[in-house]
């Protein structure tokens, strides 16, 4: 496989994963931003825990889509994710979920 064709089955598999973005997201209540991922969910817990002095931060959601196009399956009924960077939780209102027609 040349660079050529790795770049373009990439390219492919990105617009092929902001479809189906583009097509679950108005099932979801909630968008999670964490610093490795992208999450759409309904429902989300965020706990700032301490351990030997270090602060992070533990992320429960459920009934997740994960943005990763090298997942199979996006879908998650329960995610729990540990992390030291900061976490974006985001409540979707109907107009923000409202896109373009393609």
């Amino acid at each position: 496989m040349s660079a050529e064709d790795l770049e373009k089955y990439e390219t492919e598999m990105e617009l092929h994963l902001y479809r189906e973005y583009r097509d679950v997201v108005g099932i979801f209540k909630y968008v999670v931003e964490t610093d490795r991922r992208f999450y759409l969910c309904n429902q989300v817990d965020v706990k700032a825990r301490t351990e030997a002095g270090d602060v992070f931060f533990e992320v429960s959601m459920t009934d997740a889509w994960v943005w990763d196009m090298y997942r199979p399956a996006r879908f998650a009924k329960n995610v729990k994710v540990l992390t030291f960077k900061d976490v974006n939780v985001e409540e979707l209102s109907p107009a923000d979920i409202e896109l373009p027609k393609p």
